[in-house]
């Protein structure tokens, strides 16, 4: 730790209010002292409200985010650094040792791991080597519209936060969303429910606890409603998937492996490699990851339950809280 304090640094804050939340609870429950700094690149982002410190940084494709990342990290003793959005995971991967360089932590995936689950089509196919349930998946030009069964999904082949994602009723429609949606992929459509199951790695590369919900009400892309589920089939699909990516390259840190329903069966989708939206359920059902990992890093015990140890049928449901800033900012 840094001069006996633990600093901790989260890169696209943004909304996520209750993740910052859920780590000051840790600090209280390990009594260990230390700060959370947050960058983002809007300078109204309501979790720069509830940190230490905060700071405006260039977006994640700005050629100056990293030099400029790093600079935070030495100025501010940061131990460790936890990307909160998809497109900051395949940027910071590559620099683990320049980060280590400053004192600072990369809680990332490998480069290696980074690029496949940021490539929805290559995760499609991941999925398929596991021999797990996946959507059928089709690159533009691999399919004829005509031919196809409707409904379809298509999105983007590196996207999200659901943006540019679609159901798709017709050829036409098909078509249509072809031009518009940047580097699409079509999928078979899964009406769902929706299971998110967060694995947690820790610092050492071992799987320390994992858990599960299903989605009960999406909005603007991020969860506004789920509960706790135990779905044996689901968890152990969800750790093993970690375990192949770890035979891949490094990990440390959560990984949220999403999948669809079709009757009984989980079709798999999606691998993000941060805290998912929906992770403070998680937190708050005994999957405490926050304690977890910063117990790690401060060298103290850590205490995890059996695998799978968890409240079951823990329901969540968000609301927005605003804060009011005075000073005539309006962007």
């Amino acid at each position: 730790m840094a001069k006996g304090e633990l600093n901790l640094l989260f890169t696209g804050v943004g909304r996520r209010v209750e993740l910052i939340r859920a780590f000051q609870r840790a600090y209280a429950n390990l009594g260990v002292k230390g700060k959370i700094v947050a960058v983002d690149a809007d300078p109204l982002a309501p979790a720069f409200r509830v940190v230490h410190k905060s700071y405006v940084v260039p977006r994640s494709d700005a050629p100056e985010y990293v030099p400029t990342l790093l600079e935070i990290c030495e100025e501010e003793g940061i131990d460790l650094l936890f990307p909160l959005i998809d497109p900051d995971v395949p940027v910071l991967a590559p620099y683990r040792d320049l980060f280590v360089g400053v004192g600072t932590k990369l809680v990332v995936v490998s480069p290696e791991v980074a690029d496949l689950v940021t490539d929805k089509y290559s995760t499609g196919l991941f999925f398929a080597r596991l021999g797990l349930s996946t959507p059928a998946t089709w690159l533009p030009g691999e399919v004829d519209p005509e031919s196809l069964r409707y409904p379809l999904f298509i999105k983007p082949r590196r996207g999200s936060g659901s943006r540019y994602a679609f159901r798709v009723g017709t050829s036409r429609e098909l078509e249509f969303f072809l031009g518009y949606v940047p580097e699409p992929i079509i999928q078979e459509y899964v009406p769902g429910p929706q299971i998110a199951t967060d694995v947690i790695v820790g610092l050492d590369g071992k799987i320390l606890g994992a858990g599960s919900r299903r989605i009960l009400e999406m909005r603007c892309g991020d969860v506004a409603k789920a509960a706790t589920v135990y779905m044996p089939d689901i968890l152990e699909a969800s750790v093993a998937i970690v375990s192949a990516l770890q035979a891949i390259g490094p990990i440390v840190g959560p990984i949220n492996v999403q999948c669809l329903l079709k009757g009984d069966v989980p079709y798999f989708t999606e691998i993000n490699a941060r805290f998912a939206g929906g992770s403070p359920l998680n937190i708050a059902a005994g999957v405490d990851s926050p304690s977890w990992l910063m117990a790690m890093a401060a060298d103290l015990p850590v205490d995890t339950p059996p695998l799978g140890s968890y409240e079951e049928g823990l329901v969540w449901v968000r609301y927005d809280e605003s804060f009011y800033l005075r000073g005539g900012f309006y962007g």
